[in-house]
């Protein structure tokens, strides 16, 4: 019996041996669950839906899809999307380098004060930083009409938010101000990780300051440019509040549609017109367009390293 007893313990301790570590992430798999699993795979059925409230529910197959693909709300918000995420990375992203090259420069002490001056708009978010420059755009007294006219004395009643030509300016001038500094922080932290011994073997050998930074600097940094370009990439088809911020007064899309995202069309008809299966279905569109698109720039920045 105490032989039975021994080997019946043995076998509960190691059955509690094995069971602790599920025991501790049991907590995190029903989290992911709940706020996970369990929405995603609502969503994907969902999109297959027309939805009136959350408990009206018609199925219409791929019709949310075929509504949204034929919409021309959708191809507006699909154009503006995508022309703030060109200058995204052609205009923002560059900056941001320039910046990064800057500070990474030197040694002066002040260099970790300007950091933070950069960097600081991106902590304030961006409903802050819409409802700022809804009064710098303002017309005649607005700080971005002033600076125009103080060099160019022309633009002192440039309507930014009224106008359909200017909105999508004003947009990319005020996302500048918050992720220029953002994305200078990853170019930073790849610049200071480039070997300096082959920077002083390129200096050696005669190298100039251009030289060195496309042979020696830009290889070097190529994987935090591509993580950058990626998720600027990304973080441009999720716009929503900024443009929603910033045209408040304007219905939140502004004249025409003109600062309409595909975010903001998702909020539109889910939420405004309640239909929650079109708005799945927007969801899942968006989903595909950023996958595509982010993988194609991987695949090509993967190329291209290769070829260096």
């Amino acid at each position: 019996m105490k032989a039975a007893g021994q080997l019946s313990r043995g076998k509960w301790y190691s059955f509690r041996l094995k069971a602790t570590p599920y025991t501790f992430l049991t907590p995190y798999f029903c989290l992911v669950c709940v706020f996970f699993i369990y929405p995603f795979i609502n969503a994907i059925i969902l999109a297959f839906y027309q939805t009136n409230g959350p408990k009206s529910k018609i199925f219409v197959g791929l019709g949310n899809f075929a509504f949204v693909l034929t919409d021309p709300d959708f191809h507006t918000a699909l154009k503006n999307t995508t022309v703030y995420a060109v200058f995204s990375i052609f205009l923002q992203l560059p900056l941001s380098l320039s910046l990064a090259l800057l500070l990474n420069a030197g040694k002066d002490k002040l260099k970790g004060f300007f950091r933070l001056v950069i960097f600081s708009p991106n902590l304030v978010g961006q409903i802050f930083v819409g409802v700022l420059f809804t009064v710098l755009f303002v017309p005649r007294y607005g700080l971005f009409n002033r600076f125009i006219h103080s060099l160019f004395y022309w633009g002192l009643e440039n309507q930014w938010l009224q106008n359909p030509d200017l909105v999508m300016p004003a947009i990319i001038l005020a996302s500048l101000w918050i992720y220029v500094g953002f994305n200078m922080i990853y170019f930073l932290a790849g610049l200071q990780a480039v070997d300096k011994s082959l920077v002083e073997a390129a200096k050696i050998d005669g190298a100039g300051p251009f030289r060195v930074f496309w042979n020696v600097t830009v290889p070097a940094i190529k994987p935090v440019a591509t993580f950058v370009v990626v998720m600027s990439t990304i973080g441009s088809y999720q716009l929503f509040e900024l443009p929603y911020a910033l045209l408040q007064n304007q219905g939140g899309f502004g004249p025409a549609n003109a600062g309409m995202t595909i975010v903001g069309y998702l909020y539109n008809n889910a939420f405004n017109s309640g239909d929650l299966g079109l708005g799945a279905a927007i969801g899942w569109i968006l989903a595909l367009i950023i996958f595509t698109i982010s993988i194609a720039q991987i695949r090509i920045s993967g190329t291209l390293r290769e070829g260096t």
